[in-house]
């Protein structure tokens, strides 16, 4: 298959390197998903009617800055409000599926270089004006500024493809080649051009209408929480012509706070209803409370080890054996229990489980030190004089510098993976390095031997390996490893350019088994996420993530249950 052209070589290859892991609970949470309080009325109160009206309140922790979905990428709490006051096209389901949101239904050409996309024509602003595909060009227009605080890349990409309105209800797209993974970008909230449309793109980052949102979602805004001259909340209203149906819920305020334990203690005092999520330093007390319900699920993130496979000074790892064999030695499930707190699963591919790509008959691999020293000793690799710690062939030692974050989660995991490696006979130089210089000075430029990084996939649920993998990502891109394998790479070729969901989950399959057999890089955990919620919001349902702010999936189906006080409060 021919190398494939260069426009697409420069998106999906931005992916954030996460260097700071998102601390979330213990996995015994995973069991108490569902805990809920004993019910003293019998039978009939676990199936409740579900009665329109009540009031949500949750904890952020963090502070506001835009309610704007256009400069809410770097500002967490700022996309969980603007979660609920705008609508996409498309939204992802748990498995990372497309679903129509505002779009009622799309077309794909055969070519895979066209998309139609039919919109709901019942659609309306919060102010009562109809929501038109016209909308749709301006906010792609909007996102191809210079002048506006757009991630480089999202700018970059919209300026590659042609968007517009067919007539009131269709806009199409125009890409300049075919590519599969067009639809993670089309989750972005509308802007109504009614609105925004008399403002120069560079007064829109600073415009006063950034906190008086206008927008097309389930929730309208209704005003703001303001003390001491800050801004201390938000307050939504239930939007009654919201064209899914109105919310069970008549409001939904967010209370803003700067600590998880700020938070936690808003919840015990009565002023909040749910936890935005629940760290470890906070888990124990959250426990406690009678009425505080968990859900936990999977993290967008996957903790890995990163070989240079091009590093002339570590050429060892260019040996598939050596790769299986310290992947086989290391005990990932004594660093989920024992430093993780039960807080991660084990990973065992680069593409998430519980996504439409995931192939679920990939073998596990297991801890087992013992064939990991006969898979070395198998290959020569075997200890050069009597008394000596350190395996090597042909005079070149199996030892080499492992990079980690400077944080004390890291250098824990990493002093365990030097450890089960020391006792197969491979020396690990553990290097601290500081968060923002090891992508900077070490992986971006190639000049690593191994390390221990956690990649952030947040906001793509398209699997979509390419960036990380593909051979021409090896020069300017994240294929860190600077894996070549032109196998590999053909795969994942084939799977971003054909739209046809069957033959890529296909290609995807082909892609992890082989991954499977090449070890390019080892994947150790997946992180969890934890989310509470008091027992009286009800109709709560959590799937995996691929953004925090998809915890309100399903917020429409979200009613309150009024519960009898917890006896002795």
């Amino acid at each position: 298959m021919s190398e494939p052209r260069r426009f697409w070589r420069r998106f999906r290859g931005l992916v954030a390197l996460t260097l700071v892991a998102l601390v979330v609970v213990a996995a015994l949470l995973w069991q108490q998903q569902h805990r809920k309080p004993a019910s003293p009325a019998g039978p009939a109160a676990l199936t409740p009617t579900v009665v329109p009206g009540g009031k949500y309140s949750e904890a952020l922790v963090g502070s506001p800055a835009r309610f704007n979905p256009l400069l809410d990428p770097l500002n967490r709490v700022d996309r969980d409000v603007d979660r609920l006051l705008y609508c996409s096209l498309i939204r992802f389901d748990s498995r990372g599926m497309p679903l129509g949101n505002l779009a009622e239904s799309w077309g794909i050409s055969q070519d895979g270089t066209i998309y139609n996309f039919a919109l709901r024509p019942e659609a309306t602003w919060h102010d009562g004006q109809p929501v038109t595909a016209e909308d749709v060009v301006f906010t792609v227009n909007l996102m191809r500024q210079a002048e506006l605080p757009v991630p480089a890349d999202i700018r970059d990409f919209w300026s590659e493809v042609e968007a517009k309105a067919l007539d009131a209800h269709t806009v199409q797209f125009k890409l300049p080649e075919a590519f599969a993974p067009f639809l993670d970008y089309l989750t972005f909230g509308l802007l109504p051009r009614h609105v925004w449309g008399g403002l120069d793109p560079k007064e829109i980052a600073n415009a006063p209408l950034n906190l008086q949102p206008v927008g097309c979602g389930p929730f309208r805004f209704d005003h703001l929480l303001v003390a001491d001259g800050r801004i201390q909340g938000v307050v939504l209203q239930a939007f009654d012509a919201y064209y899914q149906g109105r919310p069970f819920l008549d409001e939904v305020t967010f209370r803003y706070y700067a600590s998880p334990q700020a938070a936690l203690r808003a919840y015990q005092e009565g002023e909040v209803l749910g936890i935005d999520r629940v760290t470890s330093d906070i888990l124990q007390p959250a426990l406690a409370e009678p009425r505080l319900n968990f859900y936990t699920t999977r993290l967008p993130r996957l903790t890995l080890i990163l070989f240079n496979l091009k590093n002339p000074e570590v050429a060892f790892f260019q040996d598939p054996v050596v790769r299986r064999a310290l992947y086989m030695g290391l005990n990932r499930r004594w660093m989920i229990d024992r430093i993780l707190n039960g807080q991660a699963l084990l990973a065992n591919g680069p593409i998430f489980p519980g996504t439409w790509a995931y192939y679920d008959k990939l073998p596990q691999m297991k801890y087992d030190p013992e064939e990991a020293v006969k898979m070395l000793r198998e290959a020569d690799y075997t200890f050069p004089e009597e008394g000596a710690t350190v395996r090597a062939k042909d005079d070149q030692k199996l030892a080499f510098d492992l990079l980690y974050p400077d944080d004390p989660q890291h250098e824990a995991l990493a002093k365990a993976i030097q450890e089960d490696w020391a006792a197969l006979g491979v020396q690990a130089n553990l290097v601290p390095v500081a968060y923002e210089r090891l992508l900077s000075d070490y992986l971006e430029p190639r000049d690593y031997q191994a390390a221990l990084v956690d990649l952030d996939l947040s906001r793509s649920p398209d699997p979509d390996p390419y960036p990380f993998w593909h051979q021409a990502m090896i020069t300017g891109g994240q294929n860190y490893s600077q894996w070549d394998d032109r196998r590999a790479s053909e795969y994942l070729e084939q799977a971003r350019t054909t739209p046809d969901i069957a033959k890529r989950m296909q290609l995807y399959r082909n892609f992890q088994v082989y991954f499977a057999r090449e070890w390019p890089a080892l994947p150790l955990f997946y992180p969890l996420y934890t989310y509470a919620v008091d027992a009286q919001i009800q109709g709560i349902r959590l799937g995996p993530v691929f953004d925090l702010s998809d915890r309100f999936n399903n917020i429409q189906k979200w009613h309150f249950v009024p519960l009898p006080p917890v006896p002795g409060s």
